[in-house]
């Protein structure tokens, strides 16, 4: 409990420009644990909608029903992930497919393109504040330096000032409230790190996924909209 107090009256007693530092440092380390929670929500969420949509899609199940499936989660607000970049392909590709006299290259394009812009929107939301983690972890030492030199030199300031004999009694609680400093910075910086490389591995593997998933799945169209052109020439 002493220790603590000690602690808390050194950061309370601070220069105006440590406490300033100390402030600055808690802020990010408060932002950056509400993104590590955010991130874990949405990449857990990622996760398990590539695994729970790869095994509908080739459970061998018609196109057409999970397309209507699907249509009937987008009114309740659920499509993400493999199967929004489904719902977009299929959807364009029906459309343009049902329009007569177009060449099935058109149909693929379109399909393509549509899949490509809700790949974009899902990398986007995945990725979302991930870049604030890489920043309070590159940024947060170095604040936490900066706090340390400055409050070690208006200690050393201070005692060549002093009309009193030097004493590490004089020096040590402004050395010591100034190494807080670089505590906090490290406090920060460890976690959004460790986090950060953790969170970044996992959206790597769930957009591995989402681009292995849109080449399939152009693959499948491809051969569906040869085979009518085919059956319409013979």
């Amino acid at each position: 409990m002493n220790a603590s107090m000690s602690i808390w009256s050194l950061v309370i007693n601070a220069g105006l420009v440590v406490q300033l530092v100390m402030l600055g440092l808690l802020s990010m380390s408060v932002m950056s644990w509400v993104v590590v929670i955010q991130k874990w929500l949405v990449l857990n969420d990622a996760e398990n909608e590539v695994s729970s949509f790869e095994k509908r899609f080739w459970s061998g199940m018609d196109l057409s029903q999970l397309f209507r499936e699907s249509t009937g989660k987008q009114k309740g607000g659920a499509v993400i992930g493999l199967e929004n970049l489904f719902r977009s392909g299929f959807k364009e590709f029906t459309r343009l497919r049902q329009q007569p006299g177009i060449d099935s290259e058109a149909v693929m394009e379109g399909a393509q393109r549509a899949m490509r812009v809700a790949l974009s929107r899902e990398e986007k939301v995945l990725e979302k504040h991930l870049s604030l983690l890489a920043t309070v972890s590159s940024v947060s030492p170095y604040i936490g330096l900066f706090g340390t030199v400055w409050g070690i030199m208006n200690s050393f300031i201070n005692l060549a000032s002093s009309q009193s004999q030097a004493s590490i009694n004089v020096v040590a609680p402004g050395i010591a409230e100034a190494l807080i400093a670089t505590a906090m910075g490290l406090f920060a910086a460890i976690p959004a790190l460790m986090f950060y490389n953790r969170y970044a591995s996992q959206l790597d593997s769930v957009l591995h996924s989402y681009y292995t998933f849109v080449d399939e799945f152009t693959s499948i169209l491809h051969r569906q909209a040869h085979s009518k052109r085919i059956q319409e020439s013979g």
